[in-house]
């Protein structure tokens, strides 16, 4: 099974820059995506099906904002919107897929870049999404958490890291809670197979940056422990270019 995830900001930008094409040329199994900035109402479902996949999505209520989707050739044994909080819910944050005993969970961590206010709200997020997770794998022990984590979580994930000190993204807190979640048994699918330096999965539009490569890598797939002798490789694809960030891929043998 390989599965990509894409932080697409906004996916009928995407669209217009070719994403379909992109899509039928790649022919993922699963393709997650985040903050796809659009109303259930706005998504061409119907162009996915001629692609070859069922699509779910869940919208935030502020148009415009946030949203995830997952895409998929095989039909899902279940699907489930959300975390059951209206605190989070109510941006579409996330989104899982069971697959045989396989669970994907697609999900758009909050940024905290604009201000101390939504910056708590991230941390919030954190502690109530990671005790979701912890209990999703009591009854699912295979899991894959991929998404947009809006976290740096080493120096060598980021340039210049000494230029980012209290930067949102790459603070003590944050890349601590990132260590601690990879501690409870969830594996950094991409640094089993590559341990360079510069290998980013987004980049600011400004200044030129991805040009410069001065980017972070903030889009994961973690995969729990039960699932290690499955992985078959996982990389970052930095030629394509609908978006500020990149997708990132996994594969698993099933």
């Amino acid at each position: 099974m390989r599965i990509l995830s894409y932080n697409v900001n906004g996916i009928r930008a995407a669209l217009g820059k070719g994403l379909a094409d992109w899509i039928q040329q790649e022919q993922p199994d699963v393709l997650c995506l985040q903050e796809t900035k659009a109303q259930l109402d706005q998504i061409p479902t119907s162009l996915f099906e001629e692609l070859g996949y069922k699509g779910y999505f869940v919208s935030a209520e502020k148009k415009g904002y946030s949203g995830v989707g997952i895409l998929t050739k095989q039909t899902p044994d279940a699907v489930y919107y959300g975390m059951q909080n209206s605190k989070y819910d109510c941006e579409g944050r996330v989104i899982r897929a069971d697959f045989g005993d396989v669970t994907i969970v697609c999900v758009y961590i909050p940024s905290g870049t604009t201000g101390d206010v939504r910056q708590a709200f991230k941390m919030e997020f954190l502690a109530d999404f990671e005790a979701f997770i912890t209990h999703l794998r009591t009854e699912r022990p295979n899991v894959v958490v991929c998404g947009d984590y809006n976290i740096a979580h080493q120096p060598i994930d980021i340039n210049h890291p000494e230029r980012q000190v209290g930067v949102s993204g790459f603070l003590p807190e944050e890349r601590e809670w990132l260590t601690h979640f990879i501690e409870t048994g969830m594996i950094d699918s991409f640094r089993e197979f590559d341990s360079r330096a510069e290998q980013y999965s987004w980049w600011t539009y400004r200044m030129g940056a991805r040009k410069r490569n001065a980017g972070w890598r903030i889009d994961y797939h973690l995969v729990s422990q039960p699932l290690r002798n499955q992985l078959v490789g996982a990389g970052i694809m930095q030629e394509v270019v609908h978006s500020d960030h990149c997708p990132v891929w996994v594969e698993i043998k099933q």
